[in-house]
């Protein structure tokens, strides 16, 4: 290939596949799995995506827009990631905890988002307008509404009980409070 004298070299490939704005959210994921979202910029996600700065204002106004996109993505991902630990342990009491050990593991396995969905504001316009449907809650309050049928109690204290637990006890290993240990989550979210 031949350059003429007014083109510049330039070594990224430029960005075709059409889905911009998965692309980056897939890269600010990327980008998480590294570092805290303190650290990210949109031009670092620009970057990562091969595409130039002002194209990610097309779909993101600003890093408030992005880190809301990333942290509902993470929801999803929480969300399919109790789900198949339920249907693994089967019915009952044992997906209830199992759902609850998913959620302590996927917040050793994503520290960074974990702090984003729950340890930020990325989330509060979408709980403010009631948006925030995701699986991960629905999870939660069917299977705290099935325990408080059967063995009596309120859903509401049944659902803010178990969440506090496995929350609480994630937020402990994240923070170094308690070393993180997979027969301890075992013991605890029994």
């Amino acid at each position: 290939m031949t350059q003429d004298s007014n083109s510049v070299n330039i070594d990224k490939k430029p960005y075709h596949h059409g889905d911009l704005r998965a692309a980056l959210i897939e890269q600010g994921m990327a980008l998480l799995a590294q570092r805290d979202a303190d650290s990210l910029s949109l031009r670092e996600v620009a970057r990562a995506a091969g595409v130039s700065a002002t194209s990610v204002y097309r779909h993101f106004p600003d890093k408030e827009a992005l880190f809301t996109a990333l942290a509902m993505e993470g929801l999803a991902q929480l969300g399919a990631a109790q789900k198949a630990a339920a249907q693994t342990a089967g019915d009952g009491k044992q997906a209830f905890a199992a759902t609850g050990r998913a959620y302590v593991r996927f917040a050793l396995a994503h520290p960074a988002l974990f702090r984003l969905i729950f340890a930020s504001p990325a989330l509060e316009a979408s709980k403010a307008s009631g948006r925030l449907d995701s699986e991960a809650f629905m999870l939660l309050q069917a299977n705290a509404a099935a325990q408080a049928a059967k063995d009596g109690g309120e859903t509401g204290v049944r659902t803010l009980q178990a969440w506090a637990l496995v929350h609480g006890l994630a937020m402990l290993m994240l923070d170094g409070q308690i070393e993180p240990d997979d027969s301890l989550i075992d013991r605890v979210v029994g």
